[in-house]
């Protein structure tokens, strides 16, 4: 592997797979799901940030927009992965949740939001702050707030964003799901080059692709194919600040030992994650909370919303439900 780069790994799958193409038609399973997400109710539209010099338009997409305000069950804030992978494949959160309504964003450089060239404008700071930008914009008070991979980082900076600012904050996050969050990036990149080495057989010579598709199907998806949706997603990044060079340097700290509660975390991970599980005592030393509750998906690896989409949505419905 020339690049223990995760975001890569996909790329040269998605140059490989004739599938990922969006015009073509995808197999069953994925036609069905896009079926059940064209049913669902959804506002789409944009708001504005601001840089120094600068304003942008960060796309957005409400699902089931009637429930925004249920105090039954509150709606689900998500946050995607990458850096710069598109929010879309995060959509069948729709199938395996129903009920709640889904806030989904596509983040400055990625997806349906504006990609300026400058890579000063991005970091994790200003996309959490966009964040808060998006809440007041849209008027939410009161969700759940949902990270995967790279999301579950800026959801684990936000909160702390909460915690530790003096200005009264009039929005509720009432508890956080972080999935298949890494904690430091270093360690990732060392974990994947660790276990891309025990895939190589000691009598072969394996093409980049080919290591890619054996790291792939124990690791990040264990489905014989990759599921369209996903990778059409991982073949559209964006292209200026994209990948995990960009955040190297990102370990994640705990806030300041006077600072408020966290919200109610629950870290979750499949069985076959390149995200070890180490992860659990990590991000327990970080959420000052006394409890944070860990989940170890059985059979899953990095997304395990595609690999087993029941056990997925079941286990973060009924985590927020409790705090509902």
């Amino acid at each position: 592997m020339h690049k223990s780069n995760l975001i890569l790994v996909f790329l040269w799958l998605c140059q490989c797979h004739a599938f990922v193409d969006p015009n073509q038609s995808v197999n069953s399973s994925s036609n069905r799901h896009a079926l059940i997400l064209q049913a669902t109710p959804a506002n789409e539209g944009y708001i504005t940030i601001h840089r120094d010099n600068s304003q942008h338009q960060l796309s957005y997409r409400i699902a089931r927009p009637m429930s925004l305000s249920s105090k039954q069950a509150a709606p689900i804030l998500t946050l995607h992965g990458g850096p710069s992978l598109p929010s879309s494949y995060l959509y069948p959160l729709e199938e395996c949740i129903p009920y709640r309504s889904i806030i989904y964003f596509d983040q400055l450089g990625c997806g349906k939001s504006d990609e300026p060239a400058d890579s000063s404008l991005y970091s994790i700071e200003n996309t959490v702050h966009d964040l808060h930008v998006l809440i007041k914009q849209l008027g939410i008070r009161r969700f759940h707030l949902y990270g995967h991979s790279y999301g579950g980082i800026l959801a684990f900076e936000y909160m702390k964003s909460l915690v530790v600012s003096e200005e009264k904050n009039d929005v509720e996050c009432l508890s956080a799901v972080l999935s298949s969050a890494p904690y430091h990036i270093s360690k990732l990149e060392r974990d994947f080059d660790r276990l891309t080495q025990k895939l190589i057989p000691d009598d072969r010579t394996l093409s980049d692709a080919e290591v890619g598709e054996l790291f792939r199907i124990n690791h990040q998806c264990r489905l014989p194919e990759m599921p369209a949706q996903l990778a059409r997603a991982y073949a559209n990044p964006g292209t200026v600040w994209f990948g995990t060079q960009v955040i190297a340097d990102y370990v994640a700290q705990p806030p300041p030992g006077d600072a408020a509660r966290m919200p109610s975390t629950l870290i979750m991970r499949g069985e076959y994650d390149f995200v070890g599980e180490e992860c659990f005592d990590e991000w327990k030393k970080v959420i000052n909370r006394k409890f944070v509750r860990c989940k170890t998906l059985d059979n899953c690896s990095h997304h395990g919303l595609y690999e087993n989409s029941a056990l997925y949505g079941e286990t973060i419905d009924s985590y927020f439900a409790e705090y509902d």
